[in-house]
Parts: C-alpha cells; sequence; structure tokens
C-alpha cells in the first residue's frame, strides 16, 4: 500500500489543497492494468486525513484494488461558493483530471466512483447526479440529502456560513438541489443513469431525510440501494458502511 499525503495546486480553485491518497500494495503493473478510482469526499468538520485516521482504508485497497482520492474541500458543501471559491467545478471536473496526472487511472466512467459521508454524502450524489456520464457508481453515507430543510434547525453560526456558501438569501437553485437533480437524471436512458448506493443509521439525525430520498429515488426508477440500520452519526456506521459499498460495487481480487 501506498499512502500519499499532500497538496495539489488547482487552477479551478486558484490556490493549492490538501489531498490524501491510498493506493493497493502491489504496485506492479497498475499501468498496464489500472485500479478503480474512488473519490472519496469528507464531511463538514473533516478534512482530506479524516477517512485515512478512522477507516481500514488499505485493507480495502488491497482486496478490491481501488486507488482512493480524498480532497479537501474546507465548509463548502462541495458547491461552487457564492461568496468563495468553486469547489464543485475543482471536484467533479478539475480533479480526477490532476490525479490521473500522477496516478494511474482510466477515468472511464465505469471505473470512476464517488463516495463520501454527511456533508460529503451530498457532495458524492451532487456529483454522480450532475455528471453521470463521469462517474459510474455513487455512495453516500447520513447524506445531507435536504439542505432545506435543515435551514430550520442549523445553529445560527452555520446558518451565516451557509449564507456564504449559498447566498445571502439561502436560495437553493436546481444545480444544488439533489430532489431536482435525481428528476433529470431520471429523464436519462437506464445504462446512463448512475448507481447509487445509500446507508443512514436510525438513530442518525439525518435518517427521516434519508429515507424520503430513498424513497424518491425508488419512485424515480433510478437504480438506487439503501440501507440502515443500528447508529448515529458516527464513524462506526460509516466505517461499516464504506466495506458495504465496496462488496456492493466491486469484486474482490487476488494479487500474485
Amino acid at each position: 500500500m501506498a499512502y500519499f499525503k499532500g497538496s495539489i495546486y488547482s487552477e479551478t480553485l486558484k490556490m493549492r489543497s490538501g489531498l490524501s491518497v491510498v493506493t493497493p500494495k502491489h504496485c506492479h503493473g497498475l499501468r498496464d492494468d489500472p485500479p478503480k478510482a474512488v473519490f472519496l469526499l469528507h464531511g463538514l468538520s473533516d478534512n482530506c486525513d479524516d477517512w485515512t485516521v478512522n477507516c481500514p482504508l488499505p485493507m480495502l485497497a488491497d482486496r478490491y484494488r481501488l486507488s482512493f482520492f480524498m480532497p479537501e474541500v474546507q465548509r463548502s458543501f462541495y458547491t461552487d461558493m457564492a461568496f468563495g471559491p468553486p469547489y464543485f467545478s475543482y471536484v467533479s471536473e478539475e480533479l480526477p483530471r490532476l490525479c490521473a496526472e500522477f496516478f494511474p487511472l482510466t477515468l472511464r466512467r465505469e471505473d470512476t466512483f464517488v463516495m463520501g459521508l454527511s456533508m460529503g454524502g451530498y457532495g458524492a450524489l451532487k456529483c454522480a447526479l450532475t455528471h453521470p456520464e463521469e462517474f459510474g457508481g455513487c455512495a453516500a453515507f447520513s447524506a445531507a440529502c435536504d439542505l432545506e430543510e435543515a435551514r430550520g434547525y442549523v445553529p445560527d453560526a452555520l446558518l451565516q456560513e451557509m449564507r456564504g456558501v449559498f447566498g445571502m438569501a439561502l436560495t437553493l437553485s436546481e444545480k444544488n438541489d439533489l430532489q431536482a437533480l435525481a428528476r433529470c437524471c431520471a429523464a436519462l436512458p437506464a445504462p446512463e443513469q448512475p448507481r447509487l448506493f445509500l446507508t443512514c443509521g436510525t438513530e442518525d439525525f439525518l435518517h427521516a431525510q434519508n429515507v424520503r430520498f430513498s424513497s424518491l429515488l425508488k419512485e424515480l426508477g433510478l437504480p438506487a440501494v439503501y440501507r440502515e440500520g443500528p447508529g448515529a452519526h458516527e464513524w462506526g456506521f460509516w466505517t461499516k458502511s464504506l466495506e458495504e459499498a465496496c462488496a456492493h460495487f466491486f469484486r474482490e481480487r487476488t494479487e500474485p
């Protein structure tokens, strides 16, 4: 396993931004047969280190022959911010191309996945539903599925931050609305729709949102799987969810 921790310069952001990478242990032949890429997105209170600190990424990278790429987006909700950098354009468009310049990746749709937790679950769904031609699969754990609802219970300090993200009026445009994006994806031919995998703990404060959003995906006929079980908004549940998502999307590989 190779673990890289550093920063990368983004022309989109006009600055360097943190990036952590975990690759499979066996590097022989990676250029000829690149691993699948998983862009793994952090939550509101995390950064690009938290997935590597809290989850067994090396084990999953080896078992399924994956490379995990974990960018840093601060508390941007993976948006092109109203008053701040265009983080969504960076993560969904520029970052995969940048990673392919440094690491063996194909960037084929069937080899490119996006996953995330909480705010990162929202970001992962937004990436897959906005760019279904780029991401073959998406997993979202305890995702913030309904930002309109969130306005009613978030603390005042976070509400001020969200004005920096979405604008002073806190108007949720269609490009940031998962429900609207899902309806657009549902109009695509079935082969062009991204495969979705969602999980949420039954004790999570976002549980009701996830149940409603998963029901909408089913109603729209999108290829989505929803699983829930005991758990709150915490790493024990997310670690298990990541393992389930990898088993759902990938076949185990046996390396020489």
